[in-house]
């Protein structure tokens, strides 16, 4: 496929914001290729800006356009193991992603971030620094924009975040450096088990120049790689791991102090790992990391990540919407410095996950738990003081009465939000609206 001269036809399976990138990048670099749309939904977003030209089959499966291409392009959103793309891949039909199609268009250096948490910090905080040295970068993938929108000859370095579904499509995508951050629990609607996840992300590492990996999570690993391994940790020694000198923690970098943590305005030890990840991925991408601490030292995370959105009469109001599995909340608990009553909301579309790994973390918390959405309830049993509300607007709505100085609220809801939200964004907004209305 590096060749295009026997592709003619492309079926893009799944519209929205990357299949509308894939749309709009073959009509750009291949428009003599006949391109079709197929989406199972009766309108999907994106339908209004679909290029003129591009039919669009909505509503369920068109088998005779299938059937007819010479190459398939899935959203990560859809399943390999859906039966009509499973009649495809056995009548022999090439079946990519996005990010196939990145990999075999670019030529320009390129890093990848993955993992069940922190991948979106990792990637933001690399492509900052790493503009902070000079370079013109483009930061994307599974976060912002999507990466065949920022195909751009200007660019001299790609910094992606990919998901365990885009890794599952991709087969040439070549990097400078990759990073498997943790592996947790997290998709257990769409693997069979925890390994066909983690087999999906150990596919960051098939022709990567070196494997970044967390020396406090050996299932990060890979289990054959050619090319350099380089560990961080907070717990243990690593390339890249924590020390204490007089008092001080520090950041080192092969047994040299970078910068003391205290000089981090991040908050959560999570966070720490996810620093020293950022300067492996630049050092082992020949970029000098130190040009970029400064821009480190006022770099205050993501929206939706741990978010502070208000503060007001000594309470605290915590955005943490982007966590939607259980680990992701079990670090962003692990950060707080609490010194009053943690009101935690949780809540939201499990994904068929165990959340009794909260349960001990919780009892050792003065937490009230305010659990919501369709499998709020399976929170219930974690927590003595645990109530149950239809959303989240209804338990804002009773707790704020009670709020104390010194109390903070916080949305990490170790669950995905599609049963009352359209993303996890549009719940951390809708919960930002709700403390600045009740703080």
């Amino acid at each position: 496929m590096n060749d295009w001269q026997d592709v003619n036809n492309v079926v893009v399976v799944g519209l929205g914001i990357t299949g509308l990138s894939v749309v709009k990048y073959l009509r750009r670099y291949h428009p003599d290729i006949a391109v079709k749309v197929i989406d199972t939904r009766d309108n999907p977003p994106g339908l209004s800006e679909l290029p003129a030209g591009i039919a669009c089959y909505q509503g369920g499966w068109c088998n005779q356009w299938l059937a007819a291409a010479d190459l398939v392009v899935i959203n990560p959103g859809i399943a390999l193991a859906t039966p009509e793309i499973q009649h495809v891949i056995q009548a022999g039909t090439p079946v990519v992603g996005d990010i196939e199609l990145f990999a075999r268009h670019i030529d320009k250096p390129v890093i990848a971030i993955t993992g069940s948490n922190g991948k979106s910090t990792v990637t933001d905080l690399t492509g900052k620094m790493a503009a902070a040295a000079g370079l013109r970068v483009a930061v994307g993938g599974n976060i912002g924009v999507p990466a065949l929108d920022l195909i751009d000859e200007s660019v001299d370095l790609y910094v992606l975040e990919l998901s365990s579904f885009q890794l599952e499509t991709t087969s040439h995508l070549k990097l400078k450096a990759a990073a498997f951050l943790n592996l947790s629990e997290d998709h257990m609607d769409r693997y069979r088990d925890i390994d066909g996840y983690r087999q999906a992300k150990l596919r960051i590492f098939m022709h990567a120049e070196a494997a970044i990996v967390n020396r406090d999570d050996p299932a990060t690993f890979p289990e054959m790689f050619s090319g350099e391994v380089v560990t961080f940790s907070i717990s243990q020694a690593a390339d890249f791991a924590l020390q204490s000198n007089n008092g001080r923690e520090y950041l080192m970098a092969n047994g040299h102090p970078v910068i003391a943590c205290d000089q981090l305005r991040l908050v959560g030890r999570h966070n720490l790992a996810n620093v020293l990840t950022v300067f492996a991925l630049l050092q082992q991408s020949g970029i000098c990391y130190e040009k970029g601490l400064e821009v480190l030292k006022s770099y205050t995370g993501l929206t939706h990540r741990c978010q502070v959105v208000e503060d007001n009469r000594g309470i605290q109001w915590v955005n943490d919407s982007k966590a939607t599995n259980v680990a992701s909340t079990l670090a962003a608990l692990s950060g707080l410095t609490l010194n009053g009553t943690l009101y935690l909301l949780v809540g939201g579309v499990g994904k068929g996950a165990d959340f009794s790994p909260l349960a001990p973390v919780l009892s050792s918390l003065n937490v009230r738990l305010c659990c919501f959405g369709r499998d709020g309830q399976q929170f219930m049993q974690l927590h003595p003081a645990a109530k149950q509300y239809e959303t989240m607007a209804d338990a804002i709505a009773d707790i704020a009465p009670q709020l104390l100085q010194g109390d903070i609220v916080m949305l990490s809801p170790a669950c995905a939000s599609f049963d009352q939200f359209k993303n996890f964004m549009a719940r951390g907004d809708a919960f930002a609206d709700l403390a600045h209305q009740y703080a």
